[in-house]
This record gives structure tokens, sequence and C-alpha cells, in this order.
């Protein structure tokens, strides 16, 4: 009964904050990461060259599939911005349901942008159903195919150095973030530019993915401090002999 009571409160602050949000959009922090990644999608467009969004290997049926979801929020931006490249983006995942919803989110992204005839399914790939063999595959899309920008969002786990070092011999600038603590590390010292922590699930509200993904940060935001509070006056009920 207290979890239905969470969920509902959570699901009307968001829908609140989301009708606010279309009528008042939030002033969002910088992040470096995000302001590259802008570049990177102009640059792609202007060189002739293509992003490579490499979406990891996690499942949605597990609790890493949050990440994967951020990913999928992420590419449906960067195709539909970038669809009128020469060299349209290709993705690539490491789990056979993310591979189809890849191909999915890259059709929804060329139809919005009105260019529904140049999607090739192609260009979303299941390259490997093992960590390491998804890192195996993924190398040769960023070392052979004109690739400019390598963004690895998702979950990755210690297989994301290969990708990382073979754009890396490719002069191709990484940006990654990851649910996995081992492979931000990575991330962080091979990439130029790392989303940080939570920063992965901030890409959509960067993105301009609608006024429900500011709303949700927001409501986030009101959950921290509501169990900053709550942990504050346990401590204090404590102290005072009150529990």
């Amino acid at each position: 009964m207290t979890e239905l009571i969470i969920l509902a409160v959570v699901a009307a602050l968001l829908l609140t904050l989301t009708l606010w949000k279309r009528k008042s959009p939030k002033q969002l922090r910088a992040i470096p990461a995000f302001t590259r990644l802008y570049s990177a999608m102009g640059l792609s467009v202007e060189d002739g060259t293509r992003l490579h969004i490499s979406l990891g290997h996690g499942s949605l049926l597990t609790p890493r599939g949050g990440s994967a979801l951020a990913a999928l929020a992420m590419l449906r931006h960067l195709a539909e911005r970038t669809s009128s490249s020469d060299r349209p983006p290709v993705a690539s995942s490491g789990d056979p349901v993310l591979s189809l919803l890849t191909q999915d989110t890259l059709k929804e992204g060329y139809i919005a942008a009105g260019a529904e005839e140049l999607f090739v399914p192609t260009t979303g790939r299941l390259t490997g159903m093992s960590p390491f063999g998804f890192a195996a595959g993924t190398m040769p899309v960023v070392r052979d195919e004109n690739v400019s920008a390598n963004i690895m969002v998702g979950s990755f786990g210690p297989e994301s150095a290969l990708i990382a070092d073979a754009a890396e011999r490719g002069n191709v600038i990484t940006i990654g973030a990851s649910d996995d603590l081992t492979a931000q590390s990575i991330l962080f010292a091979a990439g130029q530019d790392a989303l940080i922590g939570e920063e992965l699930y901030a890409s959509g509200a960067y993105l301009g993915a609608g006024a429900v993904h500011p709303a949700s940060l927001t409501v986030q935001d009101i959950l921290r401090w509501v169990i900053i509070l709550v942990l504050f006056g346990g401590a204090f009920a404590k102290l005072a002999g009150v529990i």
C-alpha cells in the first residue's frame, strides 16, 4: 500500500511539473559533454561523416534497462537531427530486443525529420551477444565507417575500453556514460567528455526531447530533498530519544 501511495505521488508530481514546464521551460546547468555533443552533430552533417551511437548490452528486462531507455531517447533525437547527413548515424547494441528497438527508434527519428525514405535498417546493428563479442563487433564500426564521434550511452562493462581504444586510434572523439562504475571510470579516462552518474538520465532534457524530461529532473530533486529531510529527521529523533 505504501509503495502505491509513493508511486501515485511521484506520478502526480511528474504530470503537474510536465504541464508547468511546457509553459515555463527550466534553465539547465551547462554540462560540457552535451556541448561537445551538439558540436559533433553539426560537424558530422557538415563534413559528411557519421555518428556512432553505442547503446551497450543491457537488457530491458533487468534493472539495467533504465540506462538503455535513456540511450534510446538520446538516439531518437540524434537520428532526427542528423538524418539529412550524407552518412546517416549508425547504432550498435549487444542485446537482441534492444537491437530491434534501436532500428525502430532510428526510423522514428527519420520520420520526424520528414526523411523516412532515407532510413536504412542496417544502421541499427546487433554487433555481439556477449559483452566482449559486442565490443569486438563494434570496434570495426568505429574504425572503418568514417565515424567522427563515438557516443557510448548505456550499460557497459570493462569491454568499453576496447571500443574507446578503437576510437582513440582513429582520432574519433568519444562521449560516454554508463550505469556501471568500471565502465564509467574507463570512459572518464578515455573520452574527451563523460557524463557522470545521473547525468546519463538527463540526456532527454538537454536534447529537447519534451517537457516530461526536465520535469523528471525536478521530481528527482524533490525526492532527494525528501530523503535528506527524512534522514536528518530520523537522526535528530534518535538523538532526542524520541525513537
